[in-house]
């Protein structure tokens, strides 16, 4: 079991840090990530908010509370980041880190329903 909690919050952490620094980035850099929104042919306005998003997302897996928000939290970060992947893949960009934020919170996901289960 304890093997369970290090990867657990090995594979947490190191998500949440990566999150925290993308919406870092989206903060302090708002005009060139505007800018990269719409040259991938997003709207440039989603940038705020989506960094927003992404810190409560990150509170949401820490806190784990309510279950329901946590489990949106999740999906949240799953739907952005297949999205992500997508969106670099067609512009024959590097996935690499899409792929290994997507290997994280999966990994987060699935050990973190034995090692903190979430409760109503």
């Amino acid at each position: 079991m304890k093997i369970n909690r290090i990867i657990y919050w090995t594979a947490t952490l190191l998500f949440c840090g990566l999150m925290l620094y993308s919406a870092s980035f989206y903060l302090m850099d708002t005009p060139t990530v505007e800018n990269l929104f719409e040259e991938y042919g997003y709207p440039g306005y989603l940038v705020l908010p989506l960094a927003l998003a992404k810190i409560q997302g990150v509170l949401m897996l820490l806190l784990r509370k309510p279950a329901w928000l946590t489990e949106w939290a999740y999906a949240g970060f799953a739907f952005d980041i297949v999205l992500a992947f997508f969106v670099h893949f067609q512009a024959d960009e590097d996935t690499t880190t899409t792929l290994v934020a997507l290997i994280l919170l999966l990994i987060s996901y699935f050990f973190g329903k034995s090692v903190r289960p979430l409760y109503g």
